[in-house]
């Protein structure tokens, strides 16, 4: 009779060849995925070495703005920011226009000015008081070489009270931002809790109206601005 141990040993032995044999996982890089888009790959890749076999080409780490183009940059259209955590926006704000009230619910906001003059005011959380005990309000005013910072989740947005158009540059912490405009949002919920929201002061047929009313640019003409320039408002 064998020993204990040798019969073990058999016993285990036999159990593993009966096992279905089971490959070593292969890199992402190396697998066939046509199927998935390259920032779906460069996501599900095991380390950043990887991801650099994604992007064999120099030209994958350039990202050109034109006139015509996609002045914002995300992993989406531009996938060699996926996982660097952080992604930019190049625009122009015309003038006599502000910007939608808006927050960014993944990141925060590096917000430079380039040429021209804004009216930056952001409200940061509910929790942020002033010295009275009110609400915190950060306005503050931008000239070329003025950077200012929009928490993530903070409500914030930009006017151009002069009669050229003012540039900016915006670099976030995250490489898929994302928006979410207040007043369209706010305004999407059932009548009821909109007219419980403002105490009432909305009536329910009105509603309707103000829905309507929210301008769908996201530039919002400034009528002072528009009268002092002499410019009409259909003008950019």
């Amino acid at each position: 009779m064998l020993p204990q141990s040798i019969v073990c040993s058999v016993v285990a032995v036999m159990l593993a060849l009966a096992l279905p044999a089971k490959a070593a996982p292969q890199p992402i890089s190396q697998r066939s995925t046509p199927e998935l888009s390259r920032t779906a790959q460069l996501k599900l890749a095991d380390s950043s070495t990887e991801r650099y076999q994604l992007l064999p080409n120099n030209e994958d780490f350039i990202f050109k703005v034109t006139p015509d183009g996609d002045p914002v940059a995300t992993s989406k259209n531009f996938p060699a920011l996926t996982g660097v955590g952080a992604s930019f926006s190049i625009g122009q704000l015309p003038a006599c226009s502000m910007a939608f009230l808006h927050l960014h619910p993944r990141a925060t906001e590096l917000f430079s000015l380039s040429s021209g003059h804004i009216l930056s005011e952001m409200v940061p959380e509910v929790a942020a008081v002033d010295s009275k005990g009110n609400q915190r309000t950060i306005r503050v005013e931008l000239e070329p070489g003025m950077v200012t910072i929009y928490p993530a989740g903070s409500f914030h947005t930009q006017v151009n009270p002069d009669c050229e158009p003012a540039n900016f540059t915006a670099a976030f912490n995250s490489d898929e931002f994302a928006v979410g405009l207040v007043a369209r949002q706010t305004l999407s919920l059932s009548d009821g809790v909109i007219a419980r929201t403002f105490g009432q002061s909305i009536a329910g047929e009105d509603i309707e109206k103000v829905r309507e009313a929210i301008p769908t640019s996201m530039a919002i003409k400034v009528e002072e601005c528009l009268k002092k320039c002499g410019k009409e408002k259909r003008q950019t």
